[in-house]
């Protein structure tokens, strides 16, 4: 197929990307290059034949349908986002521009290009959006996310992403356009950004600063690993039903406390501090406004009806993926060398004290 990725060269982006390129399908990029993008994490791709990148915004449509026009995709993957909470608590406009307005503005222009198409490129064509199980809320102790549980998000980036995954539905509904959509758990792996919990943690770690953990650690996130998450991504792509929604999830429920003495119990091991455990670094501070305490999700539909299921468990794919940030200071330090300082965000007007 020809792929049109946008928000390519994100964490999850560049990770699909790179997945969708090694099965064979000609990938283009389109990415606002925003300080989450990183075209250094598509580096193994950008010189194959199936590579294309153009540097533009979800939110012009002009570009868009020159896109559209030029490379006459089989398919779209709108991966582009402001994904942060903690960005989202102090500056919610540009989760609102992104999130809300960029998607009806990407769903009106392959609207206008499907409407063009005819024959086996109509029936062929998909628009495949990519969301987050934070637009349902927080969980109690127990019970997990599915398909049919109902909306409730209580962050600026929880409700941009679920307006978002509102219009992918509408546009399904009223206007026939072939919209399939994913609502997945935390993903972690490699060339995820250090504003993150895991990356922040292990590169905070290695450079001997203070290990901040909200609260008292207690919230929990069923975690995925980034290369599960694509598998489970082509996977709907190519075998789901139109119209519906999978819940894509990693079955591994973790504490925050818990990932972060994991990260320094694999730190310990591989590269030891000169004297005690990356555990003393932990510190416990302010727990951020409206901290959602559980998430976790229900996958059956996607493993029952397409056959996917999460190659690695968490206590592998950790490994795998402090291993790489210790092979990979050079991305990361280029990334700690502009805009981003391991810095405290989040906490809106609230006294960080």
């Amino acid at each position: 197929m020809t792929l049109l990725v946008t928000g390519g060269a994100g964490f999850i982006g560049s990770n699909l990307v790179k997945y969708a390129v090694g099965l064979g399908h000609k990938t283009l990029v389109i990415d606002k290059l925003t300080y989450a993008g990183n075209l250094s994490s598509l580096d193994s791709v950008r010189d194959d034949e199936a590579f294309t990148f153009v540097r533009g915004d979800i939110c012009d449509r002009g570009l868009l349908d020159s896109v559209f026009e030029e490379y006459r995709p089989d398919a779209v993957l709108n991966l582009a986002a402001e994904s942060h909470v903690d960005r989202s608590i102090d500056g919610p406009g540009e989760f609102i521009e992104t999130n809300l307005v960029g998607t009806f503005t990407l769903l009106e222009a392959a609207r206008g290009y499907y409407e063009r198409l005819a024959g086996d490129e109509r029936l062929a064509f998909r628009f495949l959006h990519v969301s987050t199980d934070e637009v349902f809320g927080s969980l109690g102790r127990e019970g997990r996310f599915n398909e049919n549980t109902p909306y409730g998000p209580r962050s600026p980036y929880s409700a941009s992403k679920a307006g978002s995954d509102h219009l992918a539905r509408a546009w399904y509904h009223t206007y026939g356009m072939p919209v399939l959509l994913t609502n997945c758990s935390n993903n972690y792996g490699p060339y995820q950004f250090p504003e993150k919990l895991i990356p922040h943690m292990i590169i905070s770690a290695l450079n001997g600063k203070p290990l901040p953990v909200y609260g008292d650690g207690s919230n929990v996130r069923d975690w995925l690993y980034v290369g599960d998450h694509c598998a489970a991504l082509l996977a709907v792509l190519e075998r789901g039903r139109v119209g519906e929604t999978y819940a894509v999830g990693g079955g591994d429920e973790r504490t925050n406390l818990q990932i972060v003495h994991a990260i320094c119990d694999i730190l310990d091991g591989t590269r030891p501090r000169r004297s005690g455990s990356y555990r003393d670094l932990v510190t416990f501070v302010k727990d951020r406004p409206g901290h959602d305490y559980r998430y976790a999700i229900d996958s059956a539909k996607l493993r029952t009806e397409l056959g996917w299921s999460p190659s690695l468990t968490f206590d592998a794919g950790i490994k795998e993926t402090v291993n790489w940030y210790l092979g990979n200071t050079s991305w990361t330090n280029r990334i700690l060398s502009g805009e981003y300082r391991l810095e405290r965000i989040g906490m809106g007007n609230a006294d960080e004290r």
